[in-house]
């Protein structure tokens, strides 16, 4: 490997370039994510659809089951995808992966019903799930990557932001299509054929995410790396043989602990929570949602821009102590059933959250050079996604289910928080230091 590439070299990129990218980046991430999310909207259809003959809060289960399952695949799709995208480069992954998870999704609304194929329907449900799974496994550590690589220099904490805002976006779609649908159709006309419709979207986003992404090239960091000879042979293989990668690895497990409660249990499991344990409508519960995500959308790019001035230790840690201060007050007015008093309780923690969610990607991105970027991340936040946040939804429905207690979401809020807060403080802030490449 040579010197130069060795070096942390500052990023050059013109910043039309850089736009251009983040766009392209921010296109392909809301195809992912709307179709990931769309699973956790259309719970209640899915229940009555794929599990008939089971009473509804344990169909909920199930479906909920098949959700947590496929997050377990996801380090499958981050080793996979993380080694290709750090041998032969980023851009070809992320083609692959919006083809992947663009069928699959495009496939469920396809798929024939219990009705018609009994215990194979919710079988094939639950293989679609998987390989939804895989290709985010492969998504999230790749885009980052992808636009911190090419985000001018002190700004990347902003730019990588505006991906998540595209994700919080696909939410917010998929949150207001299940809510149009479920009201304009009923419920027994979304469970005859309406439930369809939300997975089939997934076929022209695909098309487009695609299309931009086979226009743009590669980062500068890995052309680079390439052109030098110093890219890994085995980049997962190196970053376990490093003590300084392991510990990162390690890091990027327990840093995103907030996703838990965060991502997983206040946006795609709030709807179905609402509705099945607090006694609101449908459409109420994705209402209060929607409200939610338009108020993270507009807090995220505000946190990644702070995180660039200030570092991305003191915004995380502070989002932290936040979230552990007001997670349990605001899931109490929520509970009070008034509409207005849980738009005003999960309004308070997405912007809270956005001080997470903003910030988490970069920092990661940042622990790890480019040669292992892809596959060490990938794998870290991959595992705590499977462990902490997949799961997360089905730990709630069945902690409620047992104990009676529907606070149980505002204790997972504070339980998470804290854990990301220990973490955060082991890590070395690299918010105003080039990338490394090696």
């Amino acid at each position: 490997m040579s010197t130069v590439a060795a070096q942390s070299v500052p990023n050059t990129v013109d910043p039309r370039t850089a736009r251009k990218v983040t766009l392209a980046g921010c296109v392909g991430i809301f195809a992912e994510l709307y179709d990931n999310g769309i699973f956790g909207f259309m719970a209640g259809s899915l229940a009555a659809v794929f599990f008939p003959n089971t009473d509804n809060a344990t169909a909920v289960q199930f479906v909920f089951l098949g959700y947590a399952v496929s997050f377990f695949f996801r380090p499958l799709g981050a080793v996979i995808c993380g080694h290709l995208g750090d041998r032969i480069g980023r851009r070809r992954m992320l083609v692959f992966v919006i083809l992947l998870i663009s069928a699959a999704t495009a496939a469920i609304g396809v798929l024939p019903t219990y009705a018609s194929i009994g215990v194979a329907a919710p079988a094939l449900l639950i293989l679609l799930r998987v390989a939804q799974g895989f290709s985010v496994g492969g998504e999230a550590s790749g885009a980052m990557s992808f636009l911190a690589e090419h985000a001018p220099e002190g700004k990347r904490g902003l730019y990588t932001s505006y991906a998540q805002i595209a994700s919080f976006l696909a939410l917010l779609t998929g949150t207001l299509v299940a809510a149009a649908m479920t009201s304009g159709l009923g419920s027994a006309r979304m469970e005859s054929w309406g439930w369809r419709i939300p997975f089939l979207l997934a076929v022209p986003l695909g098309i487009a995410g695609i299309y931009i992404r086979k226009r743009i090239s590669d980062t500068p960091n890995f052309t680079r790396l390439k052109e030098e000879d110093g890219l890994s042979k085995n980049p997962l293989k190196e970053a376990f043989a490093s003590a300084e990668h392991r510990r990162a690895m390690l890091l990027a497990l327990f840093i995103p602990l907030m996703n838990g409660s965060g991502y997983y249990v206040l946006f795609s499991y709030m709807p179905t929570f609402m509705s099945s344990e607090l006694n609101f409508s449908k459409v109420q519960g994705l209402l209060v949602t929607a409200s939610s995500l338009v108020a993270i959308c507009i807090a995220i790019p505000y946190m990644g821009r702070l995180s660039d001035r200030v570092g991305r230790k003191k915004v995380l840690a502070g989002a932290a102590i936040a979230m552990a201060i007001v997670g349990i007050p605001c899931y109490l007015l929520i509970g009070t059933g008034n509409v207005a008093l849980a738009v005003l309780g999960a309004c308070i923690m997405a912007v809270v959250f956005a001080g997470h969610t903003g910030v988490i990607h970069i920092l990661l991105v940042e622990l790890f050079p480019t040669r292992v970027r892809y596959s060490a991340y990938g794998l870290g936040y991959n595992v705590s996604s499977a462990l902490f946040g997949g799961t997360a939804p089905l730990l709630m429905t069945y902690l409620i289910a047992q104990t009676g207690n529907v606070d149980m979401p505002a204790f997972y809020a504070v339980i998470t928080a804290l854990g990301t807060l220990l973490a955060v403080s082991k890590v070395k802030d690299r918010a105003h230091l080039p990338l490394r490449d090696a």
